[in-house]
């Protein structure tokens, strides 16, 4: 019998696919629809800085500071009355998931500052969250904010949320960092159990008619696994962190593709909410039918060994790749 069972921030799972933070999470029915499909872990959706900072009346403070925004950019903020709910019915809601469910819940913050705010990681934990995901969606802006400034900024943020918990800490990253090897060892340094490699960044479209810029989302696809399958396979076994790879998770071969490029867990969210939880069901099912025929034992097994450290061309996930990706088309257009 194939053993999927793996491990992510110290917590036994029954199987590597877990919920990514999602709409999915806002209820107590979806998340016990999501256990019961065989979702091992949940994330929840994310609490952001500015509806803690807008609660304690302190949002003009924090956005007049201008550390990582431009002024210009503040009036598009959304209204905070009515974005998802408050920062305290945010913890109440993980208190009533933790007792409705018996996989383990992550919290998740999001946010680029250090502040007060950050006192709600430890709040987070409180209210039972079993680790905290810390979600650093940023869009920088000001052209006078150096690289090495906004790296420093992420680093005093890990370093000041990982002082406030004693629960395990995961970095959510997005792709845009000149060096990004450094950046995920210094992160580790600072307290970081595990990186999410990506986020995913809502790009917005721009409606030509009324001249309005439409913040609509847009879910993922298969084809979206190839960035962070990628640099998964290229830090895996370079930094002391587990990995989890995110966006374009929709198959069991995506997910099976995260677990061998190295990552400990394939984490979905787009093909929970476009066909409901109970596709996990087959997801997890073709895993195993998959490793049986292929004569894998356990995840564990399988984990990194398709990895830049195992395969038999490094190079391949490097800038060779792309001259390799070109000349196959030459046949093709001879």
């Amino acid at each position: 019998m194939v053993d999927l069972s793996t491990t992510y921030l110290g917590l036994q799972l029954k199987n590597p696919l877990v919920a990514s933070a999602s709409p999915l999470s806002k209820k107590i029915d979806s998340v016990r629809r999501l256990e019961d499909a065989g979702i091992s872990a949940v994330v929840m959706y994310s609490l952001f800085e500015e509806q803690i900072t807008h609660e304690s009346l302190e949002l003009d403070h924090f956005l007049n500071q201008g550390t990582y925004s431009n002024p210009e950019a503040q009036t598009h903020f959304p209204d905070m009355e009515s974005y998802n709910i408050g920062p305290e019915k945010y913890l109440e809601l993980i208190q009533k998931i933790k007792q409705a469910v018996s996989i383990p819940v992550i919290g998740s913050l999001n946010g680029i500052s250090a502040g007060g705010w950050v006192d709600y990681a430890h709040k987070i934990q409180e209210a039972g969250a079993d680790a905290l995901e810390l979600n650093m969606y940023d869009i920088p802006t000001d052209e006078m904010i150096t690289a090495a400034e906004l790296e420093k900024g992420y680093i005093e943020l890990v370093k000041e949320v990982h002082a406030k918990i004693h629960i395990p800490l995961a970095v959510k990253l997005s792709p845009f960092f000149t060096s990004l090897p450094n950046l995920a060892k210094r992160l580790v340094d600072a307290g970081a159990s595990s990186l999410v490699l990506f986020n995913r960044f809502i790009q917005p479209d721009l409606d030509i008619e009324t001249l309005d810029v439409i913040p609509n989302l847009m879910l993922s696809t298969s084809d979206e696994l190839r960035l962070p399958l990628r640099w998964v396979a290229i830090l895996y076994g370079h930094v002391q962190a587990d990995l989890a790879l995110t966006g374009g998770v929709h198959t069991s071969k995506d997910a099976l593709k995260a677990i061998m490029a190295g990552a400990n867990v394939a984490m979905t969210a787009s093909e929970l909410i476009a066909h409901g939880p109970d596709c996990t069901g087959p997801i997890l099912a073709g895993m195993q039918t998959w490793m049986e025929q292929y004569e894998y034992e356990s995840i564990q097994q399988m984990r990194g060994s398709m990895s830049q450290k195992a395969v038999a061309d490094p190079a391949a996930f490097e800038r060779a790749n792309y001259m390799k990706a070109l000349k196959s088309y030459d046949n093709k257009l001879a």
